[in-house]
């Protein structure tokens, strides 16, 4: 099956203390979570209190529908963020190769 991961960086210039990034942080995380049904995670510690960088990652069983999705998701963040008075500042994603043998059946009883 194929796998994608995106990781997205966030501008936010409205946020003046930890509070305000942290809001808008989770914000993004939780819609895109409930609206797309994959892996979302702050990639970063809160160094500075207006950037961040969150990863996702999905699975599907075309890789056709990934690449939609994937394109949808990148769509949505950057409405999600310019709701929230934050950018995208940047966004890419790839598909992740399976490792050689990854296909194997692990979980057949050879007995």
């Amino acid at each position: 099956m194929p796998v994608a991961r995106m990781l997205v960086e966030l501008r936010i210039p409205l946020a003046r203390s930890l509070k305000d990034r942290r809001q808008v942080v989770r914000s993004i995380k939780d819609r895109l979570q409930h609206s797309f049904h994959l892996s979302v995670a702050e990639m970063d510690e809160a160094v500075t209190w207006q950037s961040a960088t969150l990863g996702m990652a999905a699975i599907s069983p075309s890789r056709d529908l990934l690449r939609s999705q994937m394109q949808q998701l990148e769509q949505a963040a950057q409405r999600m963020a310019e709701d929230l008075g934050a950018e995208v500042a940047d966004c890419w994603w790839e598909f992740l190769e399976a490792a050689a043998g990854d296909d194997d059946d692990s979980s057949t009883d050879p007995a």
